[in-house]
């Protein structure tokens, strides 16, 4: 006799580990670019730091870098969500509320980024 075998749980797929390692890696890019352009500024205040943020050259960046930011948190927050909340209702909602809380935080983000 066979028994029913049920998967739960999340499925590492090879495309939510590849994502992982590519927006992991934009992100430690993206650090040494803020750190290296940060010590080339003679100094460190308010002005510099809205003058920075003027330039198309470090507007995309910043954009791509926390786009990578979102899509790393989407797939280790739905991992978390499916390896620890076993009820499907509540793994969805949780799941949909992140969703929105990302889509929200990246409209929010080019309305920062494009917006001084």
């Amino acid at each position: 006799m066979v028994a029913k075998r049920t998967v739960v749980g999340a499925h590492y797929w090879l495309r939510a580990w590849m994502l992982q390692r590519v927006t992991g890696a934009i992100i430690g890019v993206y650090a040494i670019f803020l750190i290296v352009v940060l010590m080339l500024q003679p100094a460190l205040d308010f002005i510099t730091w809205r003058s920075l943020f003027v330039h198309t050259w470090m507007r995309v960046p910043t954009f791509v870098c926390l786009l990578a930011v979102y899509f790393h948190a989407w797939v280790g927050v739905r991992d978390v969500l499916m390896d620890y909340v076993k009820p499907t209702t509540l793994r969805l909602c949780l799941m949909v509320t992140v969703v929105v809380a990302l889509v929200a935080y990246t409209v929010w983000t080019v309305q920062i980024l494009w917006s001084l």
